[in-house]
């Protein structure tokens, strides 16, 4: 991993993308992917489990390359229960499919609306970007960032990147807005992007805010083991009363005097 900026990052100019998706079909045949799935059509964003980056149409005019932004505090991994979503030392954000139990609290707690699930398959598995990290420890490049023709993607050290984005604002400013996306939202992301539009949609909801999103989510998983103890209390008080129920009935039919045969046909 020497050969592996410490903290990776990667930046987004959307002033250059031409949407000739060659970015995204770099992607598929590197992770190989094979051909998009049903789900790619019932889609939007054409994100799917066999297409994990999509070049979108932005309200404002112009082409915007989604996919997964690695976030430095990445909401994904803090509501996994189970370790499947985590974050390695590079700050890409990977998924270990051996501890996943399917729950797809990841899929909900992204802000961008970035996981996938493999709906389709027997045995699914949560799908999403991994910077091809498997190239990057062989110091590799991601594939969308060779194939892009027209230098929309920069990839290397986050903090350097900043410094490159925060130079072409300078120098061009005619042409961007004043804001580099993924700096400081949601506390900051690996993948950030310098943009002529507001890229607001790529949210759930809009604009996410700087807070980061562990913060918020924790304060909702805190109150699961409280829910999960009441509602087992809840169950178990009507089972035993259910029980006693049953009990104290079977008890008044034992004390009944039995009823000749006759009277019981």
């Amino acid at each position: 991993m020497s050969r592996t900026p410490k903290q990776v990052g990667l930046l987004v100019d959307v002033t250059r993308c031409t949407g000739c998706n060659r970015c995204v079909e770099a992607c598929a045949e590197a992770n190989r992917l094979g051909q998009p799935d049903v789900t790619l059509q019932q889609s939007p964003d054409g994100l799917s489990a066999r297409r994990w980056a999509s070049i979108v149409e932005s309200p404002a005019g112009g082409f915007v390359r989604k996919f997964c932004r690695h976030c430095l505090e990445p909401a994904c991994v803090s509501v996994c229960p189970v370790g499947a979503m985590y974050r390695t030392p590079e700050g890409v954000v990977l998924y270990d499919s051996r501890k996943c139990m399917g729950c797809r609290y990841c899929m909900m707690a992204c802000p961008f609306g970035i996981p996938r699930y493999e709906w389709e398959s027997s045995a699914p598995l949560v799908r999403k970007c991994t910077l091809c990290y498997d190239r990057l420890k062989d110091g590799g490049l991601p594939a969308c960032v060779e194939a892009c023709p027209e230098g929309v993607l920069a990839f290397g050290e986050r903090s350097e990147l900043l410094a490159l984005a925060r130079r072409r604002l300078q120098e061009a400013a005619p042409l961007y807005l004043p804001k580099i996306y993924g700096e400081h939202e949601i506390g900051g992301a690996a993948v950030m992007y310098i943009s002529h539009v507001p890229l607001d949609f790529l949210g759930y909801h809009g604009e996410p805010g700087e807070e980061p999103m562990p913060e918020l989510t924790w304060d909702w998983l805190a109150k699961v083991p409280a829910v999960a103890l009441g509602v087992a209390g809840l169950m178990t008080g009507l089972l035993w009363i259910i029980g006693r129920r049953i009990q104290a009935e079977a008890s008044r039919q034992a004390r009944l005097p039995a009823r000749p045969i006759e009277e019981q046909k």
